[in-house]
């Protein structure tokens, strides 16, 4: 929920500094994780991925953004969808970083239930980041990887790019739920998105030696 709700404030930051003031002329705030929250999308749809032990996703209520204010509205977009999964990113980095001090106090000394509670949660915040912020770059609808390949094809290429969107969400369970189910081989998420974020997450944890 926290990466989830964080990957839209990534968002809206955007668009603020990109010439859009919706959010405020709207009366909302910012920082308010409240207005994030979607029943489906934040709480019950990544609560049934992991009982059914599929990779793990959902989406935060979005606020209302009007692109054409944007000053360069195509290249803009493009930035402004890009600031979510960047912003996973950067909170998986900063992530790593707090684990490493955290593990340098627990060896000397300082182990009990609490730091291992959030060591443990430190952890697991660095791989929800580093996969929702692979996750979210695949360039199917409605990610953000899509809207930012949109905004960087030349405008014929992005028109035509951009009516594949009603089919977004039918492919995205084709590959979440009806290939895996056929072959461990056709796992597109499992074996190119979930492996890619993995090698990221390996290399961030081993560049501070906290897999050492």
């Amino acid at each position: 929920m926290v990466a989830i709700v964080l990957h839209e404030v990534g968002h809206d930051t955007a668009a603020r500094m990109l010439g859009d003031n919706s959010l405020a002329e709207a009366g909302l705030a910012r920082f308010d994780p409240r207005r994030y929250v979607d029943p489906i999308g934040t709480l019950a749809l990544p609560l049934v991925l992991v009982l059914i032990h599929a990779p793990v996703f959902g989406w935060a209520r979005s606020s209302p953004t009007d692109t054409s204010r944007f000053r360069n509205p195509r290249l803009d977009k493009a930035l402004w969808s890009l600031a979510g999964p960047m912003t996973n990113f950067f909170l998986g980095t900063v992530s790593v970083g707090l684990l490493a001090l955290l593990l340098g106090v627990m060896k000397g000394g300082a182990i009990n239930p609490a730091t291992n509670f959030l060591a443990d949660n430190l952890f697991n915040f660095v791989q929800i980041n580093i996969f929702l912020a692979v996750f979210n770059m695949l360039p199917i609808y409605p990610f953000d990887g899509a809207h930012v390949l949109e905004g960087l094809l030349p405008p014929k290429a992005s028109r035509e790019f951009s009516q594949l969107a009603p089919y977004g969400f039918p492919l995205l369970m084709l590959m979440l739920v009806v290939l895996p189910s056929l072959s461990p081989d056709f796992d597109v998420i499992g074996r190119f998105v979930r492996a890619l974020a993995t090698a990221i997450t390996t290399s961030l944890l081993g560049s501070l030696n906290i897999l050492g």
